[in-house]
């Protein structure tokens, strides 16, 4: 039997019944690390840590009519590091009761129990990551998951950031660490061990964290308190704890923090551990990665949403269907169709049936992966009005199928009407102009319609040019324009015709009058001085009587000109060379309301005429001139 004892792989310990050792076998001493002459007669608590639960479990009426079977209790070797052993316990029975001898039968399953832990802990922490929806959610949980799971008393986060995930500035060489998270079980007092760890920042290399943080690998110390970091070893000391290890989290070549843990047990290192531990920052440091691109796109989701909320263009995205998926809200307003209603509309309901078979091609186009450029469209508005749109539209692909189409467009329609508007007011512009020519200039192109040009010299050539006329053709009808534009001009007309001078041209709002063609006359001058006079009066009392709001601005030079009429089909009757090109530059460096003439013409009128210097402007080809505002004649 001391054969068979001796041989077993097994520890075998027999106790009497109040727990003292009396036979030890060689299994048992290997296993604990003591010697025979250690154990025998010593209780049997000197391995077990908590021998009262064994001691009640063997003081039960029934543990002497059953023997306990893989009683998994926690013990110590002579060098204190815990072993987990299941044991089988049996009673010898005694002639005398109460002599009693139990045997116990070990077998160490603390790498069993390790497998366990580890996959517990991977499966908690993976689930965590899994379900968490922020950093600061998550980095709590896997503290405390690791610490319960593993064994281990307290837990903590180290980063060179606010918090993990944050910005940082700099290399990481350069960090300063500090602990942002701490978790502790309630069997441990460390309330001195965290304050110290609040206060304590670390720099790479220094302390067990800025080890970690340097290395980029994961590191055991078996006791803090014998030098593993001076900063920290008393408190830790004081607290209790002693084995540590830790792990960085890291991304490929990034590192964004460091965990460590800390055991009131001294604990030879693990490998197994640290390699498993090296995964789990990995995936944490994947985590954080993917919330920080998650979180990135809700930011540029929330500021183009935020753009296109407050865009005046109108917005929409729709599906493959043509069914709405978004509109912006300048959309809505330009429709006033709902957002009730929207989702269950189709595009093509509310384009305008003359635009829809045009439409429609397009829209598929863009659907096979076509770029087109700008397009035009009419929608139908919810009280029935037609708005007409110009803009782009682009497809969205996943895995090379079409999802959604946007567009980005903007109204037109007042644009439109201008230039409708003013399409009219050019056809009549021209129609009149071919009915005030000269005879001199009409009657040779009655009969042969090719270009005449005519040499005048001495003449005087005025600019007259409604200011803003672009921004009140798209504030008011067509017809009002027309209207507008006829009564001005008429009034010009008059004045042209009562001072004995010659419109050029009108284009636009743009007015030309010469004085001295073609008909010479040495007063040319004085009679456009004087109708400039006249036509801001009229524009005065034009305002007054259509409660409009217009301005001109006028512009004269004197000098030599000639004149050449072309293209029969849209008769014209233009003026070349300096005078006309100096005088068109002196009215659009003019001020609203003013007229401006050059120093020939002044010299011309300052005996008749009142004048205001304004000194000197840029006039392109012909550099610096001295110019002067007419205020009125003597």
């Amino acid at each position: 039997m001391d054969q068979v004892i001796t041989a077993m792989a097994d520890a075998l310990f027999i106790t009497n019944n109040l727990g003292k050792i009396k036979k030890v076998n060689r299994a048992a001493q290997k296993l604990f690390g003591f010697n025979e002459e250690e154990l025998i007669n010593q209780p049997i608590s000197i391995i077990i840590d908590d021998e009262q639960v064994l001691m009640q479990a063997i003081h039960q009426p029934s543990f002497y009519q059953q023997n306990l079977q893989n009683l998994e209790l926690v013990c110590r070797t002579k060098t204190r590091e815990k072993r987990l052993i299941a044991f089988s316990c049996s009673v010898i029975p005694k002639k005398i009761k109460g002599l009693e001898e139990i045997i116990y039968i070990g077998r160490d399953i603390t790498a069993r129990q390790q497998r366990e832990q580890r996959t517990s802990a991977q499966y908690a922490i993976t689930r965590i990551l899994s379900e968490s929806q922020s950093v600061k959610q998550v980095i709590p949980q896997i503290l405390q998951s690791i610490c319960q799971n593993l064994g281990w008393d307290l837990g903590e986060l180290w980063t060179p950031s606010q918090y993990i995930g944050t910005s940082v500035q700099g290399n990481s060489l350069n960090a300063v660490l500090r602990c942002v998270e701490i978790w502790s079980s309630r069997v441990i007092s460390a309330r001195e061990f965290k304050a110290v760890t609040w206060q304590t920042t670390y720099t790479p290399g220094v302390g067990l964290p800025g080890r970690i943080w340097i290395r980029r690998l994961p590191l055991w110390i078996q006791d803090i308190t014998e030098g593993g970091d001076t900063r920290r070893s008393q408190p830790a000391a004081e607290a209790g704890l002693h084995a540590a290890f830790g792990f960085p989290i890291l991304d490929d070549s990034e590192i964004l923090g460091v965990m460590v843990f800390f055991s009131r047990d001294v604990q030879p290192k693990d490998k197994e551990l640290l390699q498993m531990v090296g995964s789990i920052g990995s995936q944490i440091a994947q985590f954080i990665k993917r919330k920080q691109a998650e979180d990135a796109l809700v930011e540029s989701e929330e500021r183009y949403r935020d753009l296109f909320e407050n865009a005046n263009d109108l917005i929409q995205c729709v599906n493959a269907s043509g069914r709405f998926l978004y509109v912006n809200r300048a959309w809505q307003e330009a429709l006033g169709y709902s957002e009730s209603e929207i989702v269950n509309m189709n595009v093509f309901d509310i384009i305008h049936p003359e635009f829809k078979q045009g439409c429609l091609q397009r829209f598929y186009r863009v659907l096979s992966g076509e770029k087109i450029g700008q397009v035009k469209a009419a929608f139908v508005t919810k009280d029935g009005q037609t708005i007409f749109l110009e803009g782009n539209i682009s497809c969205k692909f996943v895995e090379g199928h079409p999802v959604a189409t946007r567009g980005i467009f903007r109204t037109i329609t007042q644009r439109l009407v201008a230039e409708e508007a003013l399409r009219h007011q050019q056809e009549e512009t021209e129609r009149l102009l071919l009915s005030i020519l000269p005879t001199a200039i009409s009657k040779p192109l009655k009969k042969e319609p090719a270009n005449i040009v005519e040499d005048v010299a001495d003449v005087t050539v005025l600019f007259a040019d409604i200011v803003g006329f672009t921004e009140i053709a798209a504030s008011i009808s067509a017809m009002q324009l027309v209207n507008l534009l006829n009564s001005i001009f008429s009034t010009f007309d008059r004045l042209t015709e009562q001072y004995g001078l010659e419109r050029i041209k009108t284009i636009g709002d743009a007015y030309m009058v010469v004085g001295g063609l073609p008909t010479r006359r040495r007063d040319h001058a004085q009679a456009i001085a004087q109708m400039a006079l006249q036509m801001q009066t009229a524009i005065a009392l034009f305002n007054t009587e259509n409660n409009q709001n217009f301005s001109i601005r006028i512009g004269i030079h004197s000098g030599s000109v000639f004149a050449r009429v072309i293209d029969f089909k849209q008769i014209t009757y233009n003026l070349w060379v300096d005078t006309v090109n100096i005088a068109r530059c002196i009215e659009s460096q003019g001020i609203v309301g003013k007229t401006q003439v050059t120093e020939d013409t002044y010299k011309s009128l300052c005996n008749e005429f009142l004048f205001e210097k304004r000194g000197e402007i840029e006039v392109q080809g012909k550099g610096k001139m001295i110019t002067y505002l007419l205020v009125g004649q003597k």
